[in-house]
């Protein structure tokens, strides 16, 4: 829903923290949820481990809502929904959570949102859908080989989102 991104996107915030840069972890240097890659794209150069220290939930906003939010056209899928699909674009990039969505509603799987598929979202049971996406994540999780480093974490955050977006359901 289009009034639910700020409160979605202080939510993932929250879950994301501030700068990592874990040894383990393939995204590198990454701040309240943007990598450097992801950064660097969006500003269109290389920036430096300060810049990528100093991010603000401000200057990360556009790039959520950009990237993720209305890629997957989050305002248009129902409250709760557009959380779980929110949450696990961060985590694993905007087309696995949209292939979900579409597997979950029956729409052919190509990972792009489009009218066909909302269609068949607003005809499916929403507790559905975020069940389903809470699923196909949890598998994905499970199938890294950083499994066991950052597994509880994950897991915990998962079913958190799920939680959460299962009480936004209207």
């Amino acid at each position: 829903m289009k009034e639910n991104f700020d409160k979605c996107l202080e939510m993932l915030l929250h879950h994301e923290g501030g700068y990592v840069n874990h040894p383990s972890d393939p995204g590198g240097m990454t701040n309240l949820g943007v990598t450097k890659r992801v950064y660097d794209e969006w500003i269109g150069r290389e920036s430096t481990e300060q810049e990528m220290r100093d991010l603000t939930p401000e200057d990360v906003a556009p790039i959520y809502r950009k990237n993720y939010w209305s890629r997957l056209r989050l305002d248009d899928v129902g409250s709760g929904i557009d959380w779980a699909l929110m949450d696990f674009c961060v985590n694993s990039g905007p087309s696995r959570p949209a292939k979900a969505l579409q597997r979950a509603v029956g729409a052919v799987a190509d990972g792009a949102v489009g009218p066909k598929t909302l269609q068949l979202v607003a005809e499916k049971d929403p507790e559905f859908v975020i069940d389903y996406i809470y699923t196909v994540r949890q598998a994905f999780y499970e199938s890294l080989r950083t499994f066991d480093t950052f597994g509880r974490g994950w897991t915990r955050r998962n079913k958190e989102t799920l939680e959460q977006a299962l009480s936004m359901v209207e």
